[in-house]
């Protein structure tokens, strides 16, 4: 086997991928620093933060005295990730342009030129991840499966935005940073005399939004189509909104003059109503089942699922939400049907099932049918019952 020495390390400019780069290099590797620009466009101060954050990645290097190259992967980025951002909103899914990203942009695009361009045998990134090839690849085996593990800092794992890696690529990744908690990295790049990113505001949401909020954001792509809102107990109209692309689903509406605050249970793209409920814990809100499709297993299919159908694990669809315990059906080769062990919120098509069993994870599937749900069973069962005693009355003659 080769010696792994070459590492690319992506380089954001953050103290993360800083202190990712300075452990690399502390345990010897010939570090190689990659700065990606995915966005290009200003936002509606003039301001574009890749500029400013290239600058950062700059400086990192040139403190840790390691090249540093950009590579630029807007064309990439805007078609493989953006425009399926616009084209999911506007038919009603809430997409996840993090994932999307990170399975399409850098442990494709950016590792693809790391090994062939750079000659690299490693890539790196300060994700909050472990392996089971270590952090360091110190347990690499050529052509063997490798496995996606949990971080120690359980408040910083980010192996959900992860579960679309490739295997190839998982196999050459180091995740220096696996073994740390926040803290402490924050402690090792002042220590380091990186005081400047130690202290730098950790970014939040989705990069190319900036502090616009959301709404105003994707009316710069999106034209507004206006619509009613309807109450779903009542079904009056309870308002207007703008277009169904600007809210997901449990999310609160910005209705005037309404009593109660009313958060969204549905969207309608054929009528463009976007039906809403009273109360942010309506049972409408909740469903205990779902269905996927395009399931991407990091390893490989599990055994159970393969061998009998049915496969317990654990599972979540919000990267800060607690694992639950959940069965996993398969359907057919690319859809799972998925029973909670207890009712979720809001869940949401084109948001991803994430697969768990203890600390690895086994991957994940984009959401096409979340429900019914728990309001949706209760009228079903409120028919049934009427319609019991209604043929009940019919056969025994008795006025119910």
């Amino acid at each position: 086997m080769k010696m792994i020495r070459n590492v690319a390390v992506g380089i954001s400019g953050g103290v993360d991928s800083a202190v990712t780069a300075l452990l690399l290099k502390n345990k010897g590797f010939n570090v190689t620093g990659v700065f990606m620009k995915n966005w290009d466009i200003r936002d509606e101060t003039g301001n574009c933060t890749v500029e400013k954050d290239y600058e950062d990645a700059r400086w990192i290097c040139d403190k840790l005295k390691i090249p540093l190259i950009q590579l630029d992967f807007v064309k990439e980025y805007w078609n493989e990730v953006f425009s399926d951002l616009l084209e999911k909103y506007q038919t009603g899914y809430t997409p996840n342009p993090d994932i999307l990203c990170n399975k399409n942009i850098k442990f494709n695009k950016f590792f693809d030129v790391a090994r062939n361009r750079f000659q690299a045998d490693a890539i790196a990134t300060g994700h909050y991840a472990n392996t089971s090839f270590g952090p360091y690849l110190e347990n690499f085996k050529e052509n063997t499966n490798v496995h996606l593990l949990q971080a120690y800092d359980s408040n910083k794992d980010q192996t959900f935005f992860l579960n679309q890696i490739p295997q190839q690529t998982l196999r050459r990744c180091m995740f220096p940073l696996g073994n740390y908690l926040k803290n402490h990295v924050k402690t090792i790049a002042k220590e380091a005399s990186l005081h400047k990113i130690a202290q730098k505001k950790e970014s939040m949401g989705i990069c190319f939004v900036g502090k616009r909020e959301f709404q105003d954001f994707i009316s710069e792509y999106i034209d507004d189509k206006p619509g009613e809102y309807v109450d779903l107990d009542s079904g009056l109209s309870i308002g207007k909104h703008n277009g169904i692309h600007k809210l997901t689903i449990g999310q609160r509406c910005r209705i005037g003059g309404c009593e109660n605050a009313y958060y969204v249970f549905s969207k309608d793209q054929k009528t463009n109503t976007i039906i809403a409920v009273d109360s942010g814990i309506h049972p409408a809100l909740y469903t205990d089942f779902l269905i996927t499709q395009d399931v991407h297993w990091i390893s490989e299919e599990p055994h159970e699922l393969r061998h009998s159908g049915v496969l317990s694990c654990d599972f979540r669809f919000q990267h800060r939400n607690p694992l639950i315990t959940c069965n996993v059906y398969k359907i057919s080769d690319n859809r799972l049907f998925i029973r909670l062990s207890v009712p979720l919120r809001a869940i949401t098509k084109g948001q991803y099932a994430v697969l768990y069993s203890g600390e690895e994870c086994l991957g994940g599937s984009i959401i096409s049918y979340p429900g019914p749900s728990f309001f949706a069973l209760n009228q079903q069962n409120s028919i049934i019952e009427t319609r019991c005693c209604d043929l009940i009355a019919l056969t025994s003659g008795v006025q119910m």
